[in-house]
């Protein structure tokens, strides 16, 4: 149990655990893991039979940590000290371990068969984040469930030790699920009960936009598909589309497309070819620092397109670019370095430049993704 200034509650959460022990004989220790509470909470924890172990490093994720980090037991489960979470129904995760599950996440939304109590989940929290983010991470990273902001849920000390989590704020409980998921870890999920929190002495420490914004962020961090690759794609398009029309000089509804939108279309190129390398390197980064699982799809495009063979095509289309600009000023200097056609010569200077600079950049990234891949020793 995380706990910060939790003396309204914190006994109760602890008496309810021990009955729940007591009543389906199970031999656990009650770990309080305190960051920095100023009430009597360590004393409460202390005279009930918990064990109390100081973190000192503030957050949630923190608090977490250490409490896990401290525990004995083969099977952990995490849950706040506010009494909004039924202990009661501990043996439930319990038993979903047994069968052989990683982790068991409780559900308090009705959509995975959960409960809210009235007046126990801020509106916002049930109408819009909790199914928003949970609807991302079954979409974006193919978690199994409904209710990804659930504090309450179990696992074994082996799974979690795998995960090397790293966040440190309330985005942690997506973290574990998000990594659970993306790393195999086998996932159930049960239906809870949500109950109004019990604190009087102040008010919850979940401060909706700020722990929102920072879920989204990690959200976005860990997904380089859907914060670079998916845009980047999207603009090569766009830009691949505006060439076709406007090289050509095609007219649509009357509207003429000419060398005005052959340069915005390779400023289109330019942007989404470098979000496209920053999926790469956010990618392969993201592996060497075991925060995502290898990727087939990346191993496949380093062993067709090795280094050699990606410097060999980027100094081609370099080439390429530098070519179509000497013919460019090959016709600039038949008509004496004076006024030029722009509308004839544009058209070469811009897909040239765009080419060049598309080359360059090709070349020195195939540089820094094997610097990315260079494996440093493990312990």
């Amino acid at each position: 149990m995380p706990c910060l200034n939790e003396s309204d509650t914190l006994d109760l959460c602890i008496v309810k655990t021990q009955a729940a022990f007591s009543k389906h004989n199970i031999i656990g220790e009650i770990i309080v893991a305190d960051n920095g509470s100023t009430d009597n909470s360590r004393e409460i924890a202390t005279r009930l039979g918990a064990r109390v172990v100081t973190v000192l490093e503030k957050g949630y994720g923190n608090a977490l940590m250490g409490g896990i980090a401290a525990a004995r037991g083969k099977y952990l489960l995490i849950g706040d000290a506010d009494d909004s979470y039924d202990f009661g129904e501990i043996p439930k995760f319990i038993e979903k371990l047994r069968e052989g599950f990683d982790l068991v996440q409780g559900c308090r939304l009705p959509s995975g068969g959960g409960t809210v109590k009235p007046g126990a989940m801020p509106f916002l929290h049930y109408w819009w984040g909790n199914p928003m983010f949970s609807f991302m991470a079954r979409n974006m990273f193919r978690a199994p469930i409904h209710d990804i902001c659930c504090g309450m849920r179990g696992f074994t000390k082996i799974h979690y030790e795998r995960l090397d989590l790293r966040c440190t704020g309330m985005e942690f409980a997506n973290e574990m699920i998000i990594k659970s998921s993306l790393f195999g870890g086998h996932i159930d999920e049960i239906p809870i009960t949500l109950w109004p929190d019990g604190r009087k002495s102040h008010p919850p420490h979940l401060k909706t936009f700020r722990d929102g914004w920072r879920t989204l962020r990690f959200y976005m961090l860990y997904s380089p598909k859907w914060l670079f690759m998916g845009p980047g794609i999207g603009m090569i398009a766009f830009g691949l589309l505006g060439y076709a029309l406007a090289m050509p000089g095609c007219r649509i509804s009357g509207v003429t497309l000419d060398v005005h939108t052959v340069l915005c279309s390779s400023l289109a190129l330019l942007m989404g070819f470098q979000s496209v390398l920053f999926a790469v390197f956010a990618k392969v980064f993201a592996i060497s620092e075991r925060l995502l699982p290898a990727d087939p799809r990346l191993d496949w495009l380093f062993k067709v397109l090795p280094l050699e063979r990606a410097l060999i095509l980027s100094v081609l289309m370099f080439l390429a670019g530098c070519m179509l600009l000497v013919v460019a000023v090959g016709e600039w200097h038949n008509v004496g370095f004076g006024a030029l056609n722009y509308e004839h010569t544009m058209r070469m200077v811009i897909p040239g430049v765009t080419l060049a600079a598309l080359g360059f950049q090709s070349f020195m990234s195939s540089w820094f993704v094997s610097i990315l891949t260079m494996q440093k020793k493990r312990p």
